[in-house]
């Protein structure tokens, strides 16, 4: 004689089809933002980090295309100074037709400064792993404009070439908060990168 299933067993399963079934479209109004990171204070050796500013030129941070990385760039600014004081390499990136006179005045490039030219990461196409294994970099402070390009894709292709990474949250700059907030999660709970990365401030950044 064949055992009864429980109506309520039956129930449980369709409803456990029902939600599998659902696509993240479906269930987009119920996505709940994970609480905020913690953040933590960052010691670096000057002589063996590079600090990476991806982007931040004319055509990419403006008032009106990206007006939050505008407002990153004083911190940057600030922090380029210590980082020139403590004689850390620093790194440049440019998109299109980008050059090293388009990037802002305020966190100009040097001559002697690497400037490469690529899509969303950095290392693709570009000299970029070998300008900082020239340098003895081990780790990389990545600042940048759109966070969910440069920033979340040339930090990953960092990791995955072997480099620890520092991301200050202040110079991750996007055109939304939720492209912000979205880039930010990834990187810290990313299986690429969540072992490597310190997620902090600049100025929480001590160079040694």
């Amino acid at each position: 004689m064949r055992a009864r299933i429980p109506l309520w067993t039956l129930a449980l399963g369709l409803a456990a089809q029902t939600a599998a079934a659902a696509t993240i479209v479906e269930l987009w109004e119920q996505v709940k933002a994970p609480a905020p990171p913690l953040l933590a204070p960052a010691t670096v050796k000057a002589a063996e980090t590079g600090y990476l500013l991806l982007d931040i030129e004319q055509a990419n941070c403006n008032p009106e295309r990206r007006p939050r990385c505008v407002a990153t760039v004083p911190a940057m600014a600030a922090f380029l100074e210590r980082a020139r004081a403590a004689r850390m390499p620093v790194f440049y990136s440019n998109v299109g037709s980008g050059s090293r006179q388009t990037i802002l005045p305020a966190v100009a490039a040097r001559d002697e400064d690497p400037i490469v030219r690529a899509g969303v990461n950095k290392f693709i196409g570009t000299q970029l792993d070998a300008h900082l294994k020239a340098r003895n970099i081990k780790t990389v402070i990545v600042c940048g404009t759109a966070a969910f390009g440069a920033a979340l894709h040339t930090a990953t292709g960092a990791a995955q070439h072997g480099y620890n990474i520092v991301l200050p949250v202040d110079c991750v700059s996007g055109s939304s908060l939720y492209e912000e907030q979205a880039a930010l999660w990834g990187l810290i709970n990313g299986p690429g990168t969540t072992r490597v990365i310190t997620a902090t401030t600049l100025d929480a950044i001590r160079i040694e």
